[in-house]
């Protein structure tokens, strides 16, 4: 059905699950794969499932939020004890309206995030690419990618560099005082790693060190930014001579271990920019050893946060926009097949007719009677439809006395 209140979204998010609660619920390219497919042979026609540093979501139309939850606890190592308490399910408009501000970045940790948009055509794509949306998820998208790009083109939410990378990169520095002078090692060269990487760059920040699994990933960065590159096998001695270690793998469990720290050189700060977290907590034990993880982010130190953040009616007001345009859409779909049946049944009486007086008309009559009662039944047809978009309180019970009058059957 095309309706608003068919939507539903369930997930964990920054809003009510701490950190070691949403990498339970982190979802890997691989468990979203899988659940896609789960879901389709339980008959959920329409998922897609976006899984950030910050939150796991399933949005879904048509309300199955059950099955949602429960694929969501099997495709991760959350429980449904912890989804009960730290999860939260929005259904109708609500869940809509979540999801247009999920993607705009007014429900980011980081107001206006910039990479979060990405994320959720990322999400879009492998939804596709399983034939698991209808076209309804197909239409809400594309009104989604429109109020995005609204809100950067007739607003000042884009103002700044707002995004998890830049955060990291201020809260480093204030952690360390100055980034002037620092020895920087980053680990993992994925698109977070890629980010923060290119702000430290412009940051002024000389000495940076990339350490990356696949070496060649890693002098795919360094060629565009003046950075060094040292192997895994010297990743101890990277952390050893660096004041910040910034850690983003994607790798599902813990990089950094206690007995990769040797604390006699000296007070070191870790940025841990991964969910799991790729950075083990127990380090912090250690003397002069600090870590910040996502939890600890914020844009509060950006200067250009009040300029976003007066921002947040007018990109609103977009969102509004953009959800009624939908819903008239949606209305327009509901009515559809009664027009179609409408426009069959009322030229097939037409025809009919016409087809028990052509023996009396000439050839030129014929041709004129054909277009004269064609313009009539246009006519009809235009009052008609008219009055069944417009009167989108009422739609389904006009339908059905449609229907029913014309003698055209339900509703397929």
């Amino acid at each position: 059905m095309f309706r608003p209140d068919n939507f539903a979204v369930v997930g964990v998010s920054h809003w009510f699950a701490p950190l070691e609660v949403r990498e339970r619920f982190a979802l890997n390219a691989d468990a979203v794969e899988a659940l896609l497919r789960e879901a389709q042979s339980m008959g959920v026609d329409s998922l897609m499932a976006v899984s950030t540093c910050n939150r796991t979501e399933l949005f879904l139309h048509g309300d199955r939020t059950e099955v949602a939850i429960g694929l969501l606890v099997k495709h991760s190592t959350g429980t449904r004890n912890e989804f009960a308490k730290h999860g939260f399910i929005k259904r109708g408009e609500d869940a809509l309206r979540h999801l247009f501000r999920v993607a705009v970045g007014l429900d980011a940790q980081i107001l206006g995030d910039l990479q979060i948009i990405q994320q959720v055509k990322q999400a879009y794509e492998t939804a596709c690419q399983f034939g698991h949306l209808d076209a309804v998820m197909h239409r809400t998208l594309q009104s989604v990618f429109r109020a995005h790009k609204r809100s950067r083109t007739e607003t000042d939410l884009g103002t700044g560099a707002a995004s998890t990378a830049y955060a990291a990169v201020q809260a480093s520095r204030a952690a360390l005082g100055t980034l002037e002078g620092r020895r920087v090692l980053l680990v993992g060269t994925g698109e977070v790693g890629k980010v923060t990487c290119l702000n430290l760059h412009r940051s002024g920040v000389a000495d940076i060190t990339l350490v990356n699994r696949t070496r060649d990933r890693a002098m795919s960065l360094a060629a565009k930014v003046a950075v060094n590159i040292a192997d895994w096998d010297a990743l101890d001695a990277e952390i050893a001579a660096a004041d910040l270690i910034i850690v983003a793998t994607g790798a599902d469990h813990p990089v950094i271990t206690p007995d990769r720290v040797d604390a006699s050189k000296g007070p070191k700060v870790f940025m841990d920019l991964a969910v799991p977290r790729n950075v083990d907590p127990a380090i912090e034990q250690l003397d002069g050893i600090r870590i910040i993880n996502m939890d600890m982010l914020n844009d509060r130190l950006d200067a250009t946060y009040q300029e976003r953040a007066a921002q947040v009616p007018r990109v609103e007001a977009i969102i509004e926009e953009e959800i009624a345009d939908l819903r008239d859409w949606m209305h327009e779909q509901r009515v559809v097949p009664t027009i179609k049946a409408l426009t069959a049944r009322l030229d097939a009486i037409r025809a009919e007719e016409l087809d028990r007086y052509r023996s009396k008309f000439s050839a030129d009559d014929a041709v004129l009677a054909d277009q004269l009662t064609r313009r009539i039944v246009n006519k009809i047809l235009a009052y008609s439809i008219d009055h069944l978009k417009d009167e989108r309180e009422e739609a389904e019970t006009i339908t059905r006395v449609v229907r029913g009058l014309f003698k055209i059957g339900p509703d397929p």
